[in-house]
């Protein structure tokens, strides 16, 4: 097939292959590496467990053989023990359900939240929980006390169309599942369960967008992707709906949503909306990840006088208390990231957009900010170029300050949001291809070509500040760390 190209995209193919072929790498250095079985992956949790730190990751579906048992294993949960990124060490698999023949993800447990039962109300206190996605049939919740022995508890909930990016509560045990139960129009809207018992889940309520709701009728609003909550502190939660189309990024008052009128009827489903913003046809919304209370020193001189119409929409707090100390510099802000779902540039590129939500209930958008693709001829290397997924853990060493986002075959990128009006890329890291990264390909039959491609598909951190990113064509995980100009504007001490 090569043969008949043009030597000038030969020339480009060959620089393309050449740059995966070694790291490529600002300000980020590489601490440890683990291949996680070759197994394409999903969402890395990072949870601390008395002197340990134990990472586990969720899986798309597929299988690979196991050497800690011998076995052909569905991809489902890796376990890995991260207490020294230097040498992680993969001490569990945890297989998920069968992959199904056909387009379209299914099989494996992508989803992966921990809490201790210490912090969870009603659990039991000697105990640390695992709550992961069973491929898109189930949710389930497994002891992980002892991580290398894990013992599945429960399962929440069962009989699904899909599942995904679920969201945890661990002070309250309140978790917003992403489901598709098949009596509702969407294949993925929230199921709210209180899991302070994690061995016995109470169902809350069924949440999604009018329209997709059981009974009702015409279009159906783009699914839900997931929900970053802010707790019973923030009462918010910010729902992402939509992949690298038709996004839609909504504020939910979290208090109305729990203890308001829970019959999913239109009227009950606008109750604890604050505010939805429908965004273009070519904009997802797959994370919706709140910076609130941000201080912009560019505005600190701006006093806004109290009742005058300047001040209206900034002067109360999220619980409606005054906060007679807000200006025109102290602002909120929600940075919606789409996912790219094709490869070779073969759609709209996803990028991540700033929305101003100062005054929530009328977000805008202020900024954008995605890779130059001239930067690393991205579009000729294979697989996705495109934004995916940000960290959400909300440590104090970045939070505020530096986001990390997952751009497939650009690597992962450290992004200064200290002026979100002004993001800014500080570094970044793209892995070397490995033998076993898997090829992305384009066209069938005799039209089809392939190529191997990094696809670093989610980003966390821990709170040591470690950087955590995994690869959807199986090319493991990479424990990072920031350097340089970069490091000093996180908050280590």
């Amino acid at each position: 097939m090569k043969a008949h190209l043009p030597i000038v995209i030969l020339l480009l193919l060959a620089i393309a292959e050449a740059a995966q072929q070694k790291p490529e790498k600002n300000n980020m250095d590489l601490v440890g590496y683990n291949d996680l079985q070759a197994r394409s992956a999903y969402q890395p949790t990072i949870h601390k467990q008395g002197d340990r730190w134990i990472a586990y990751v969720g899986h798309h579906g597929g299988s690979q053989m196991n050497p800690l048992t011998g076995k052909q294993e569905n991809n489902g949960t890796s376990i890995i023990d991260v207490t020294d990124p230097k040498q992680p060490k993969y001490i569990a698999h945890i297989p998920g359900e069968a992959q199904t023949p056909g387009p379209g993800e299914s099989g494996g447990a992508q989803m992966t939240r921990v809490c201790d039962g210490s912090q969870l109300p009603r659990a039991d206190k000697s105990k640390i929980y695992l709550l992961r996605s069973f491929g898109n049939s189930a949710h389930e919740v497994w002891d992980v006390t002892d991580p290398a022995k894990p013992n599945r508890v429960t399962v929440v909930v069962s009989g699904l169309r899909d599942t995904h990016k679920s969201f945890w509560e661990c002070d309250t045990g309140i978790a917003f599942l992403v489901s598709g139960p098949p009596e509702w129009r969407t294949r993925r809207m929230s199921q709210i369960y209180d899991l302070s018992d994690p061995a016995e889940p109470v169902f809350i309520r069924n949440f999604g967008l009018p329209g997709q709701q059981p009974g009702s009728s015409g279009s159906v609003p783009t699914e839900l992707h997931g929900a970053i909550s802010t707790g019973p502190k923030g009462n918010r939660l910010y729902f992402g709906y939509g992949t690298g189309a038709n996004g839609i990024v909504q504020i939910v008052d979290r208090e109305k949503l729990l203890k308001g009128p829970k019959e999913p009827t239109e009227s009950n489903l606008m109750y604890p909306q604050i505010a939805r913003l429908d965004l273009p046809p070519d904009m997802g919304a797959h994370t919706a990840f709140p910076l609130l209370g941000m201080q912009l020193g560019e505005f600190a001189k701006q006093r806004l006088r109290p009742g005058t119409a300047a001040a209206a929409g900034v002067d109360h707090d999220h619980d409606g208390a005054p906060a007679p100390d807000r200006t025109q510099s102290r602002r909120d802000f929600v940075i919606a990231v789409g996912e790219t779902t094709a490869n070779e540039c073969l759609e709209n590129r996803q990028m991540i957009r700033v929305l101003d939500i100062t005054t929530e209930s009328k977000p805008f958008g202020i900024a954008s900010w995605t890779v130059p693709e001239s930067s690393g001829n991205f579009c000729d290397r294979g697989g996705r170029f495109g934004t995916h997924s940000s960290n959400e853990n909300l440590t104090p060493i970045y939070y505020g300050r530096v986001l990390f986002i997952a751009h497939f075959n650009a690597g992962v990128r450290a992004i200064d949001v200290r002026d979100p009006l002004q993001p800014k890329e500080i570094g970044y890291y793209v892995p070397a291809t490995t033998d076993k990264t898997d090829k992305r390909c384009v066209g069938t039959g005799a039209d089809q070509r392939c190529k191997t491609a990094i696809q670093t598909n989610n980003v966390e951190v821990d709170d040591r500040g470690y950087i955590y990113i995994v690869d959807r064509a199986n090319t493991g995980m990479h424990i990072l760390e920031l350097t340089g100009a970069a490091r000093r504007i996180a908050n280590f001490r």
